[in-house]
C-alpha cells in the first residue's frame, strides 16, 4: 500500500513484520544440526525473503527504510547462525560467514528494475504513461520528495533518454541489471 503522497514507508515497516513473522515460524527447522548452513541459507532466501520482497517493485525507498532493510537481513543471519545481540560480532564477519551473493536491498533494486524494463518496453500502457507523465504547476519549495523513477535513475547513473535506449536491447538491459544488481552485495551502499 503506498499513501497518496506517494510514500511507501508504511508498507515496508508491514513486510518487515510479516518477514519477521516468516523467520521465527522457521525457528525449528534452522535450528536443526542435521541440516547444513548453505542449505539454511537457500531456505531462509527462498521463503523469508519473497514474504518481505512481495510488491517491492512500486516502493520508493528512502534512507531510513534502507537502513530497516538492512538490519532486519542481518537479523535473520544472526538469527540463523545463533548469535546473540549482545556477542561482539561485526557484521562483516556474519556475512563473510553467510556469504550471501546479493544483499536482500540488491534483490529489491533488480525487481524494480526489471520492472521498470517491462514497462518500458510496452506500448500503451496506463503505467508507463503515469510514470513517464509530466504534471502542470510547479512543485513546492524546498527538499522534494524521491519518486520512483528517481530511485531508477540514482541506481543506473543513466538518464531517461539512455534508459529508454538500454531497455530496448534486452540483452543489454539484462546485463545492466545484473550488473547493478552483484555491485549491490555490501550493505550501506
Amino acid at each position: 500500500m503506498i499513501t497518496a503522497d506517494g510514500d511507501s514507508s508504511h508498507e515496508i515497516k508491514r513486510r518487515l513484520l510479516l518477514g519477521r513473522r516468516a523467520m521465527t515460524g522457521l525457528d525449528s527447522i534452522l535450528r536443526s544440526r542435521d541440516i547444513t548452513l548453505p542449505t539454511k541459507v537457500r531456505i531462509v532466501k527462498a521463503m523469508v525473503f519473497p514474504v518481505v520482497m512481495y510488491g517491492s517493485e512500486s516502493w520508493t525507498i528512502k534512507k531510513a527504510d534502507r537502513r530497516r532493510i538492512d538490519a532486519f537481513e542481518l537479523w535473520c543471519w544472526r538469527r540463523l547462525l545463533r548469535v546473540p545481540w549482545t556477542a561482539r560480532r561485526s557484521n562483516l564477519s556474519i556475512l563473510k560467514e553467510i556469504s550471501p551473493e546479493c544483499s536482500l536491498e540488491g534483490q529489491i533494486v533488480k525487481l524494480r528494475l526489471q520492472y521498470f524494463g517491462h514497462l518500458m518496453r510496452r506500448e500503451d500502457s496506463l503505467e508507463k504513461t503515469l510514470m513517464l507523465g509530466k504534471m502542470e504547476g510547479t512543485r513546492r519549495r524546498g527538499r522534494q520528495r524521491t519518486r520512483w523513477l528517481d530511485s531508477v535513475f540514482e541506481v543506473t547513473s543513466m538518464r531517461l533518454t539512455k534508459l529508454r535506449e538500454a531497455v530496448e536491447d534486452r540483452g543489454a538491459w539484462c546485463a545492466l541489471v545484473h550488473g547493478v544488481t552483484k555491485s549491490r552485495t555490501r550493505l550501506n551502499d
